[in-house]
């Protein structure tokens, strides 16, 4: 069974070869193929795959020169900002190989080089809060706890820096979407009156009528943190 389990592995995983637009070097990338059934999903998008966690291999990260991106950024870095990432790399020897198959603590360490070069370029906030958002879902897989409850705080402040200064939808994400999600993260690390505040606004919102799917997962987590806290009253009495 388990010998059949990295075969499937294996059979859904292709290697590509990149061009770095930082260092110009060749290197491979590994792919995951589309075909994969999705078992169950968290209420914060987090998916659940057979046989593969695609999330291993989100970030392409350059073997030569240290350059680390998700992989629909990785080639949009202007040329100033790829100079940024030689200069800072090319007196520091990196010598981290990602390619092929990964481990997740291969998998976090390529989302803690991607994080780095995004803050490092002054890249959009979206773009660092979902970076952190697939840390922390890593670190949920991994049940490490307190570094994903870290990195979801960080999820939560760059989400809310890019709802002041960037224009929505951002991809595919409404606004909508964004305010229900910071909702449910601060749920998730125990922010529950601010996480409630946000939920509200999805609820409330005109445009929730056009996003039934956002808003009905608003209200689903928002009666979940209402039962949680009635079963939370009357122990608190009995104390």
């Amino acid at each position: 069974m388990i010998g059949d389990g990295v075969a499937d592995m294996v059979d859904a995983l292709f290697s590509v070869e990149k061009d770095c637009p930082v260092c110009k070097e060749k290197f491979q990338v590994t792919r995951v193929r589309s075909r994969l059934v999705m078992i169950k999903q968290d209420s914060d998008f987090c998916s659940y795959y057979e046989n593969v966690n695609p999330y291993y291999y989100t970030v392409w990260m350059c073997p030569h020169c240290g350059y680390a991106a998700q992989d629909t950024h990785f080639d949009k870095i202007s040329p100033a900002a790829a100079e940024k990432v030689r200069k800072f790399f090319e007196d520091r020897n990196v010598q981290i190989d990602l390619t092929g198959t990964r481990s997740r603590e291969q998998a976090i360490v390529s989302y803690q080089l991607a994080i780095f070069c995004a803050e490092l370029t002054s890249s959009p906030a979206s773009r660092s809060a979902g970076l952190y958002l697939r840390l922390g879902w890593l670190y949920r897989e991994a049940g490490q706890v307190e570094e994903e409850k870290t990195v979801l705080l960080k999820t939560v402040d760059y989400y809310e820096k890019a709802l002041a200064k960037e224009s929505m939808p951002i991809g595919p994400m409404t606004e909508l979407t964004i305010l229900y999600l910071i909702g449910d993260l601060l749920r998730r690390v125990g922010s529950n009156e601010k996480a409630l505040l946000y939920l509200s606004q999805v609820v409330s919102s005109p445009q929730a009528r056009k996003e039934k799917r956002i808003a009905d997962l608003a209200r689903d987590v928002w009666q979940d943190m209402r039962a949680a806290a009635r079963q939370k009253e009357p122990a608190a009495q009995h104390g």
